[in-house]
């Protein structure tokens, strides 16, 4: 099996579940490998994405985990499809890695789902407000580096625009509403470019009030891309050092409550476009 060199999102992912497949069948690296002919180190390869697998390979390790899911295997091998390069790519040498994981996540993702509360999810800004959050950032990029950002995150909003384009759910605080970076203008033709995308048949935008007072999660940001089983869905979670991706069914499942448990807070999205709407008219 020939190495592989800067792995992608999926094949990662593809990798970390069929361990997790091995150890759930409880059995080890030396016991898996015996039963599927090969070895411990070969193993621990693919699992680790450094060695590649092919789609007969990934059914036989499922079988041999005994797992009985026909959907989740399918799933898997699906992931082994697709052989084109992704428009990301293009950034391989000039954004961390991190940021190619994440617009080949929800380029894949079968619904998408974001909570914030003092930004507008990365989706929905406009260039000058996406610009203006750059230029804050610490420690302070170029402006070469800053343009390659822009261009980026505004790339990865063309999967709201696709012919296939998925459900779109957001959830934002109403003090991200009344940050005015870039100023009143700025802020502005945000808030009306919030209206806009709230129109699209597969876009929910709805807003948490001040009113609301407390509410769970507060001050943190969610992002959830759901998978074709629920067993590859991932959240992503904003940190100071770049995005981190959540995996282990345990945490998906408190991240999902917790989106629930958002929306439920949140205006109904009728309400949500007047209070944009109002706010935006006051700046």
């Amino acid at each position: 099996m020939a190495g592989r060199s800067a792995p992608t999102a999926r094949r990662t992912r593809l990798g970390v579940e069929l361990r997790k497949l091995r150890e759930r069948a409880g059995m080890t690296t030396t016991q898996a490998a015996a039963l599927l002919g090969t070895s411990s180190g070969q193993l621990s390869n693919i699992e680790v994405a450094r060695f590649g697998v092919s789609a007969d390979r990934v059914r036989v390790m499922a079988r041999t985990y005994s797992c009985t899911e026909p959907a989740l295997i399918e799933a898997l091998v699906a992931m082994l499809g697709e052989r084109r390069r992704g428009w990301w790519e293009e950034y391989r040498d000039i954004l961390p890695p991190k940021l190619l994981d994440l617009a080949e996540v929800e380029h894949h993702g079968t619904s998408l789902h974001a909570a914030h509360s003092m930004h507008i999810p990365g989706l929905l800004q406009t260039v000058d407000h996406a610009r203006e959050i750059y230029r804050q950032a610490v420690p302070e990029m170029s402006p070469p580096e800053i343009e390659h950002r822009v261009s980026f995150r505004v790339k990865r909003q063309a999967v709201l625009y696709r012919d296939d384009a998925v459900a779109y759910r957001a959830v934002i605080h109403e003090a991200a509403l009344r940050m005015k970076f870039g100023g009143a203008g700025v802020a502005r033709a945000q808030l009306q470019h919030l209206l806009k995308v709230s129109e699209l048949a597969h876009v929910s935008i709805r807003v948490i009030p001040f009113d609301a007072g407390s509410y769970p999660g507060s001050g943190q940001s969610v992002y959830y891309v759901r998978g074709p089983v629920p067993a590859l869905d991932t959240a992503q979670l904003d940190q100071s050092h770049g995005p981190v991706f959540i995996d282990s069914e345990a945490q998906l499942a408190q991240y999902w409550m917790l989106l629930e448990r958002l929306e439920a807070t949140a205006l109904d999205p009728a309400a949500s476009q007047d209070l944009i709407h109002d706010i935006a008219q006051n700046l």
